[in-house]
């Protein structure tokens, strides 16, 4: 006991140490101890004024009339062909000032830097913009509160500018996309009262290090207080929480917006081209690359006075290209593992932070998109096309999800909606003396014959270090710029027009859903109008126009269609992952969606049957990265042939097998037909031996069973009766053990615990058997954060 208790005073002393180190001179700067006032509850940032949105002066703006009549008629981006020539016309005597490689986050952020400095830029993508990191990060904009922590525990300068850093960008981003980025409220839940003003004080260091681009101020709530923000949090022990805001957005969305961006701005960029080849001139440094169309198969050169790799995860294989065998790898990839909760396991408005899980990751729970995303970063992987999140990594989330929500809150595998892994490029200085060291942030690297490379870093970062990689693109290739960087104060595409109430207009004007009206301003700004112009009628009263693709979700049918003819999507991926969030989301119900995406995309497209069906299976391929099951994809084909594909090639399946594996799957334990059956077997044989008071005071029956009839109505709906002493190890878990009649509901909540348990079991076994075990995570973290 005497150790147990010095031990409790050494941790108390060391962190009362720290928070002392900032405490006074961060109450001083920030105020009371207190809860805000009550404004607190808008979370979205005010619409900035038209001030901090000046154009890059190299931009002529089109007329002086109104928002909406300038994005409904004015003119339609170049389409993808006419990029495609452009990409085509340039020579060894008229090349483009700069070639990016890569249209993730960095890669498009340094074409929008570059073009809007008066730069002739190209930018070509192996795959589509955003299909790798970009799209898969925890959807953060954040400075990162745990690398202050390290920070300040360790005394460490340079994690310290790093945070800083990093505030600043965050401020820079909400406001250059405000449609697309909001500040969210993150609660840390407190169960230990001698913390509180250790977190506190670390959160009031947050808000004061971002300065005056701070979001709203961190706050204290009581038990009771942080029990109303967040009802379906763990309560036992519980003590009070301290709430932080950081940034939160729409990752590919605002990808895709950056694309768009570089196009208005002159650039010339394609998707799904990819580069097979680099070009060097006489002296052997890189001047271009050779490209291929994966669309129509056609190969190309591109010439450029300098070459950017911003690849990311593939940054050694361009840089291979270059160098050849001798060039050593400097990417360490990390995988951050996520997955998507439905709506109902967290409040709307509120994200939670546990900081210290089971084996020291931390998990973010946040509200997105309508939907909960959980996740986890920091593990080591291998760099792959299509990263998979493995049974396992989902199983651990799952696990570390009960340990601080309430306990009458059961999380089922079946409840995860979608699951993904995204690959962080963390990288080695290869010019560092201890290349084994990683960076801390990103780096820029330019090889003996110029190639200049970008890695690391993350979405918050992305602007800052476009800006320094366009920097030096100018001093190593001798660009000529016709301006400075405006980056800082420039709105992406889709900004202009748009309000917090612009939504409103949508539904007046077209008569469409509120939810599909606020959810189309939310992803397109301003150009939410050209979608709402395409938007079918209904063929209801109401809403008017609008046809959804899936019932759950606010996606409509024209979206697909803006996707293909203004967005440059070319793939029914492209549309249901990255323009939409659908596959993110629920990938169940994007594989629902999916026919009707590869219809409409064959009508833009004029795609062959062939084509069609292609897209189908190729898109069903991509689902199962998102965590959908083969067993899920096999059983929406009724007349497919009795094989899916497993991690291992194609393997036969017994179609028996199916529905077993995919009730594991599913959000309710019973289908519809099971509870009928269940209903009425119990009105068969309940009695009315229960009376109870009802409405009014009149009496209503409450019909009852003997544990006799118990195991009757259990064979309704399970294929094997339990053991007898499963059966009363489950009637003593729910408390039954000992009642001699049971209601409709105890035997429904016997018969969902012996099938919940059951379905996991040969859930296990189905993956076991056909897909192949895969290693777990590694517990080693790499400091970084996606």
């Amino acid at each position: 006991m005497p150790s147990r208790t010095a031990s409790r005073l050494r941790s108390f002393a060391k962190y009362s140490a720290a928070t002392a180190a900032v405490g006074a001179t961060i109450y001083a700067v920030s105020g009371a101890f207190s809860t805000p006032p009550d404004h607190r509850a808008t979370h979205g940032p005010p619409h900035p004024g038209r001030r901090f949105f000046a154009r890059s002066p190299l931009l002529t703006e089109a007329s002086a009339a109104s928002a909406d009549a300038q994005f409904l008629g004015g003119t339609d981006p170049p389409s993808r062909k006419q990029l495609i020539e452009r990409l085509k016309a340039s020579t060894e005597e008229n090349p483009f000032d700069l070639l990016v490689i890569g249209a993730g986050a960095t890669g498009a952020g340094c074409a929008v830097d570059a073009a809007t400095r008066g730069l002739s830029v190209s930018m070509v993508e192996r795959d589509d913009f955003a299909s790798g990191t970009s799209s898969r990060s925890t959807k953060l904009v954040h400075g990162g509160v745990r690398y202050l922590q390290k920070a300040i525990m360790e005394l460490d300068y340079e994690q310290f500018k790093l945070v800083t850093e990093a505030l600043h960008e965050r401020a820079y981003f909400l406001k250059t996309a405000p449609y697309l980025s909001y500040q969210l409220p993150i609660m840390l839940p407190v169960y230990q009262l001698w913390k509180i003003p250790y977190y506190w004080a670390g959160c009031k260091a947050y808000d004061v290090l971002a300065g005056a681009e701070s979001l709203s101020h961190s706050y204290f709530l009581s038990k009771r207080k942080a029990l109303e923000s967040f009802p379906m949090l763990k309560k036992d022990q519980l003590v009070g929480a301290i709430v932080y805001y950081d940034g939160a957005h729409n990752d590919s969305r605002m990808n895709v917006s950056l694309a768009l961006t570089a196009v208005e701005h002159g650039a010339a960029v394609a998707n799904h081209v990819e580069v097979t080849e680099l070009i060097k001139d006489s002296a052997g440094n890189v001047k271009g690359a050779i490209v291929k169309d994966k669309m129509g198969g056609e190969s190309f050169k591109v010439h450029a006075k300098g070459v950017v790799n911003a690849t990311g995860p593939f940054t050694d294989h361009i840089r291979q290209m270059d160098e050849g065998t001798e060039s050593k790898g400097i990417v360490a990839p990390s995988a951050g593992v996520h997955i998507i909760l439905p709506s109902y396991f967290s409040p709307r408005h509120m994200g939670l932070l546990d900081p210290a899980t089971s084996d020291g990751r931390v998990i973010y729970f946040l509200p997105w998109q309508g939907n909960v995303i959980v996740g986890t970063t920091d593990s080591p992987t291998k760099v792959t096309y299509d990263p998979m999140p493995t049974e396992e990594d989902i199983s651990w989330i799952l696990k570390e999800v009960e340990n601080y929500l309430a306990p009458e809150i059961k999380v089922r595998r079946g409840d995860v909606l979608a699951a993904w892994s995204g690959i962080r490029p963390l990288v080695r200085d290869p010019a560092a003396k201890n290349t084994a060291a990683l960076v801390r942030n990103h780096m820029i690297n330019v090889s003996k014959s110029k190639l200049l490379t970008i890695a690391g870093g993350k979405w918050t970062t992305y602007r800052a270090m476009a800006e320094e990689t366009v920097d030096k693109a100018i001093e190593v290739f001798d660009l000529k710029p016709k301006g400075p960087c405006v980056t800082r104060t420039m709105p992406l595409v889709g900004t202009e027009g748009w309000s917090k109430n612009l939504f409103i207009r949508l539904v007046q004007t077209y008569g469409l859903d509120p939810e599909v009206a606020e959810h189309l301003t939310d992803s397109y700004g301003d150009r939410a109008w050209h979608v709402a112009a395409n938007a079918e009628p209904t063929g209801v009263s109401w809403p008017l126009h609008g046809k959804r693709l899936s019932p759950g979700y606010p996606y409509i049918e024209a979206e697909v269609r803006h996707a293909v003819r203004r967005e440059y999507a070319m793939t029914a991926v492209d549309v249901l992952s990255r323009r939409m969030r659908l596959a993110f989301l629920d990938s169940g119900a994007a594989l629902q969606a999916l026919p009707r995406v590869v219809e409409i995309m064959g009508e833009e497209l004029n795609w062959t049957r062939e084509r069609k069906r292609g897209e189908y299976e190729t898109a069903c391929g991509f689902l199962e990265t998102m965590g959908l099951h083969w067993s899920q994809i096999a059983a929406a084909e009724p007349d497919a042939p009795a094989t899916t594909k497993g991690s291992e090639g194609w393997v036969s399946l017994r179609r028996e097998s199916w529905d077993e594996a995919v009730a594991g799957l599913r959000r309710s334990l019973f289908t519809v037909e099971e509870m009928e059956r269940f209903r009425a077997e119990f009105g068969r044989l309940e009695k009315p031996a229960k009376i109870e008071g009802g409405v009014g005071g009149a009496k209503k029956r409450i019909g009852v069973v003997g544990p006799k009839e118990v195991g009757r109505l259990l064979g309704v709906v399970l294929a094997e009766l339990p053991a007898k002493e499963e059966f009363e190890g489950i009637l003593n878990k729910a408390g039954l053990k000992n009642k001699n009649e049971l209601e409709f509901n105890d035997v429904l909540e016997i018969a969902a615990s012996i099938k919940e348990e059951r379905s996991r079991k040969r859930q296990i076994e189905l993956v076991n058997e056909f897909g192949g075990s895969r290693d777990g995570f590694s517990t080693v973290r790499s400091g970084g954060g996606v």
